[in-house]
């Protein structure tokens, strides 16, 4: 057997574990620190957490409260049904498990526990590599190392095996293969073949488990060095498509008379990794707009004789998705949300500004949209440039440097990176005597667009000017808005937004009976 005694004494949790075999000597209670910390600290890694697994029913527990005693900690959690709390001493948390034996339902993730040995507790965990255990009281020595599924040698090896038949583990609990992935990703192991064959045949199965979960372990690979590997996993085994299909369905060529597209998912994985190795490490959402820029391509995708496969408009398309997908995998519905949306709808925008004869306008519309996530744009705009051919590579870099040039010429013009309107509306109410309403944000309009277009500086006397000179125009459509639009019925709503854009920046005659004509024919129209 192996005693790794010496290993344990260099790690900063070794008078912890002392404490805790202390604490379970005086108790007669035989006790081993199991699964990650044991793999980690075979790997050399850090952590944080500590699983222990003790023999005897209820003697998790009673151990969690005696080390909370000895150590000053705080007992967090405390499951008496499954015998398991935790005890929190500074920043490591303690867990600590009677030994059990669980047995699964088919339709439910909720366990049949019993009490149970060492090996049984063992056998119930993901993979051999976290099924080790090392001894801290018992008939074995403190130190010695415990491992009755070959997870030592699986560890040698870079590989992930399950302790029993992968359908077994698997469907005992679906988010093991999540996890398997997940551990591929921030481990570097490979998968033995017959577990990712099991992970294959019971992707089925995570339909039980919550999305909660789920996204749990995909926020973990999307952290990853190299979180491509976890997302191919994934993809290859069918798990991805049980949770995420519209990423999944990003993956496949079609041919149409001998012209074929990329692989959009392939694609995308190699946009991740690129932004990975270019962006700052605290980027984390750049990650998920580069992994959802091409989102919308699926139900863009034309073919056009003589001309090939377009996605047009896939920007647009996937932006809006945005939500939805946010909300479906419960990731954040705020300003994180707000912010990938952005550059998912923006991300083909710097690719029309190469172009030399491209107008300032075209360029100050670009910083004013992406704002103070300039930056973020640029980055994710050079990850996708993902072609095996490295002059096209470098052709599309040195153009996109020109690009950046433009933004920082027409930035120290214009300084619009982080615009703030010249006029406000209170300002605006007490020149022109209205109150809050469309006439304000009508004049607002107007001169942002005014400074967008170059046709006014972006300062406050040049926009007090125009405003002045647009007010009578702001002050008639302000009134066609609310006798066109706001008196409309329930059943009519469907034409309001096209209504609203004819009257705050439209061409409508200066009459305000031909005006009005013209509003109420569109309208019909509309409803036709």
């Amino acid at each position: 057997m192996t005693n790794l005694c010496e290993l344990l004494h260099t790690l900063p949790q070794y008078q912890l574990l002392r404490a805790v075999e202390d604490e379970a000597q005086n108790r007669q209670l035989d006790v081993y620190a199991i699964g990650g910390f044991v793999r980690d600290a075979l790997l050399g890694r850090s952590t944080t957490d500590i699983d222990f697994v003790t023999l005897g029913k209820g003697s998790g527990i009673k151990l969690a409260r005696a080390v909370s005693t000895r150590l000053g900690g705080s007992v967090a959690h405390v499951y008496p049904n499954f015998g398991t709390a935790a005890v929190r001493v500074g920043d490591t948390t303690l867990e600590f498990v009677a030994a059990r034996r669980e047995s699964y339902r088919k339709d439910s993730r909720k366990p049949i526990v019993e009490d149970g040995t060492l090996e049984d507790d063992l056998l119930r965990r993901d993979f051999t590599v976290n099924a080790l255990a090392i001894s801290l009281t018992g008939k074995e020595s403190f130190g010695e190392l415990l491992d009755p599924f070959g997870g030592l040698m699986d560890l040698n090896a870079g590989r992930l095996r399950t302790p029993r038949s992968p359908d077994i583990t698997f469907a005992d609990d679906p988010l093991r293969m999540i996890r398997a992935a997940r551990f591929s990703t921030q481990l570097g192991f490979h998968i033995d073949e017959e577990t990712r064959q099991g992970m294959k045949q019971e992707a089925k199965r995570l339909g039980i488990v919550s999305q909660e979960r789920i996204t749990d372990e995909l926020h973990k690979i999307m952290a990853g060095a190299t979180p491509s590997t976890g997302l191919k996993i994934l993809e290859e085994t069918d798990l991805l498509r049980e949770f995420f299909p519209d990423l999944s369905a990003l993956r496949g060529v079609d041919t149409v008379a001998g012209q074929r597209h990329k692989d959009n998912f392939y694609h995308t994985l190699q946009v991740v990794e690129n932004v990975v190795e270019t962006a700052p490490p605290d980027k984390y959402w750049l990650r998920w707009a580069a992994l959802l820029h091409d989102i919308g391509k699926p139900r863009t995708k034309r073919f056009i004789p003589g001309s090939g496969w377009t996605f047009h408009g896939h920007e647009d398309r996937g932006s809006r998705m945005i939500p939805k997908l946010f909300r479906k995998l419960r990731l954040p519905t705020d300003e994180r949300m707000a912010y990938v949306k952005k550059l998912v709808a923006l991300h083909h925008r710097p690719v029309a500004l190469v172009d030399d004869e491209v107008t300032d306008s075209a360029v100050r519309r670009l910083l004013f949209d992406a704002g103070e996530d300039l930056d973020d744009l640029m980055i994710l705009v050079r990850a996708d440039i993902t072609s095996r051919n490295p002059q096209r590579v470098q052709r599309y870099l040195r153009a996109f440097d020109l690009v950046a040039r433009k933004f920082e010429e027409v930035e120290a013009k214009d300084q619009l990176r982080n615009f703030q309107p010249p006029l406000g509306g209170k300002e605006i109410m007490e020149v022109v005597g209205i109150k809050a309403g469309v006439a304000v944000g009508i004049i607002k309009h107007a001169v942002r667009e005014a400074i967008l277009d170059g046709k006014i500086p972006n300062e406050h006397d040049a926009a007090f000017a125009l405003m002045m000179q647009i007010k009578e125009d702001a002050l008639r459509r302000a009134k066609l808005y609310e006798e066109v639009v706001l008196s409309m019925h329930v059943s009519e709503r469907s034409a309001a937004h096209a209504l609203k854009q004819a009257i705050m920046t439209g061409h409508i005659p200066e009459d305000y009976p031909a005006a009005l004509e013209y509003l109420t024919s569109m309208k019909a129209r509309l409803l036709a």
